[in-house]
């Protein structure tokens, strides 16, 4: 596993549940930031404790944000994307990003 940065976009709509020491966990499905057309730029952001509530709290569908963390492949749950194996991260630091300033 190798510690990363990405910028993604949010593309499911974050969800929280709790493992069994009530704590805080989210899983969500992002896209990897990518001017060209590739079928493969989706991963899974795995979260936990108080960044999971702030995930929830402050960020929505869509959204752009800045991720770091631990990446890692696994095979594929994901059913809609008619992937192989898939991206996962472990997110330690998400900060916003913002992609149009418009005034």
């Amino acid at each position: 596993m190798n510690y990363t940065s990405f910028i993604v976009k949010i593309i499911e709509k974050p969800e929280q549940s709790f493992l069994n020491n009530n704590i805080p966990f989210t899983q969500i499905l992002a896209k990897f930031y990518q001017f060209r057309n590739n079928p493969y730029n989706t991963c899974k952001l795995l979260i936990w404790g108080n960044l999971s509530d702030n995930l929830i709290k402050y960020y929505q569908l869509n959204d752009y944000v800045i991720i770091e963390g631990y990446i890692s492949r696994r095979k594929s749950t994901i059913k809609d994307y008619n992937i192989l194996n898939e991206i996962e991260i472990s997110v330690f630091k998400i900060y916003p990003f913002a992609l149009n300033n418009a005034v």
